[in-house]
């Protein structure tokens, strides 16, 4: 009998320990990715930027805290990975990157451009659709370009940064600490809506390994996560199938970067500076009308964001610049050799953000404004300068202008410097106007606000020399033909 009963508590006990054991390799599983994932679950893909702390070897700049060419060269190649062999040529989901100001570093507080550069290339290869109304005689149009969510969650505005008047839910970013654990909000949000696709994260490897953490543990997924950095050449992948079974899968990009900057795949066509879009305007303004406050020796070079609005009338908008963009952006440094020498690169704060409701009050969408920081973002690499974003104002607020014009030419912040701003089209000669006003200009004396849609090429030069004499001009050019760069960013 006690034979009998102690063969039953073994049996129990071996089928308890296979159902354990039968738990745990249905609800989780790890495995090395060398398939592409499949569209029927939801995949939550995680690809780390370098940062000062775990970086790949030569890949990020010590000085500025910025990617180094040979970093570049690895995020483009990365992209083609990730579409390719990852997605399986699928478009993507979504993407969301960490909100620059949220990681500052170096003794100067640099924000933390590489997460939101780096994953900008694998954003221009996949195509978005918007809605446009039906009064422009079209009610969509499709371009290479996916906008890229990097706004500031409640809780998550770094000090110094101007709080929002609003926070952008559906347009949401990644906080670097995750101290209101907004970043596991976002993949809960995922999860619990239950719908399928490819979800995009691209963050430093303390906000990646804590985010793919916290999902583990919110959702007991029993999974075998990283706990240490490998490197830059791993993306990780919580992909969880219809039926609730959550694996984490591991891709080795194996990318070995070269150290000079890219080449791109053909040449960029380059265009003369013909004033057929801005008449050539010079205005000179003598430093006895100068302001109290003026900044002295200062010169700063002022363009526009890269390609944005593919279509004819247009009303394309996202956010982000689209595939042509990317061969202006990747082709600036050589366009603007020998022509400016800037000592800092300057843009407005990409985790800013607006809706697009004044385009289509009915079918509108909430996009962070990323695409003037990313035009200029690989300038700042291939010259290693130092890169800063304005932040202590909203952009597409009224008094933007002034509060901006304050910001660069007065009370000596920039006294003997020479920047590189990339602004919003339309909110730059309005900058420039507040400026003169100051010095005593008004009316015929101002510059014509417009700025044409289709100019991607004209620069402003904004000089005041040691005596505050102004100086306002627009002789310069970037120099390349819009209507020749390719619809699709171009492939590395």
């Amino acid at each position: 009998m006690k034979f009998f009963k102690k063969c039953i508590r073994l049996r129990l006990l071996f089928l308890t320990f296979l159902l354990i054991l039968c738990l745990s390799g249905c609800l989780s599983d790890s495995s090395n990715g060398n398939e592409p994932l499949s569209a029927e679950n939801i995949n939550l893909i995680f690809v780390v930027s370098s940062d000062l702390v775990y970086n790949g070897n030569g890949d990020i700049h010590p000085d500025t805290a910025n990617l180094t060419s040979q970093g570049l060269q690895r995020s483009l190649q990365m992209a083609t990975y990730l579409k390719n062999k990852v997605l399986g040529q699928k478009n993507v989901t979504s993407i969301y990157a960490l909100s620059p100001m949220t990681h500052l570093q170096t003794a100067n507080n640099y924000p933390d451009m590489t997460a939101i550069g780096s994953i900008q290339q694998f954003a221009l290869l996949n195509k978005n659709t918007v809605a446009i109304p039906p009064k422009y005689g079209y009610s969509s149009y499709t371009a290479y370009s996916y906008p890229i969510k990097a706004a500031y969650g409640e809780g998550s505005v770094p000090g110094g940064v101007v709080i929002p008047d609003a926070y952008c839910p559906d347009c949401i970013g990644l906080d670097f600490n995750d101290m209101k654990d907004n970043n596991v909000g976002i993949a809960t949000g995922i999860i619990s809506e239950n719908n399928p696709g490819f979800y995009v994260f691209s963050s430093p490897w303390e906000t990646t390994s804590g985010l793919i953490d916290k999902i583990n543990r919110h959702h007991a997924l029993n999974l075998d996560i990283p706990t240490t950095y490998r490197g830059p050449n791993f993306i990780y992948v919580i992909s969880i199938s219809p039926d609730g079974k959550a694996s984490l899968i591991t891709y080795d990009v194996n990318i070995n970067p070269l150290s000079t900057y890219p080449n791109l795949p053909s040449p960029v066509v380059r265009a003369p500076c013909t004033y057929s879009q801005q008449p050539h305007s010079k205005i000179s303004l003598s430093g006895t009308k100068a302001p109290a406050n003026i900044n002295t020796s200062e010169t700063v070079y002022i363009v526009r964001h890269a390609e944005a609005h593919p279509d004819p009338q247009p009303a394309f908008e996202n956010g982000n610049f689209v595939g042509a963009g990317q061969w202006r952006a990747l082709e600036l440094s050589n366009a603007l050799a020998g022509k400016i020498n800037p000592e800092i690169v300057y843009s407005c704060d990409p985790a800013q953000w607006y809706s697009t409701k004044g385009i289509n009050p009915l079918d509108y969408i909430n996009v962070s404004y990323v695409r003037p920081s990313l035009t200029i973002w690989p300038y700042a690499i291939a010259n290693n300068l130092p890169y800063r974003l304005v932040s202590t104002f909203l952009l597409m607020k009224p008094g933007q202008a002034q509060l901006a014009s304050n910001f660069f030419f007065t009370e000596g912040s920039f006294t003997g410097q020479s920047i590189l701003l990339a602004w919003e089209s339309t909110r730059i000669k309005p900058i420039i106007n507040k400026l003169l006003e100051s010095y005593g200009a008004s009316g015929a004396d101002l510059l014509d606000e417009n700025w044409p849609v289709t100019d991607y090429n004209t620069i402003w030069t904004v000089t005041i020399d040691a005596n505050g004499n102004l100086t306002v001009e627009n002789a310069l050019c970037e120099g390349i033909n819009s209507d020749k760069l390719p619809e699709q960013a171009p492939q590395f």
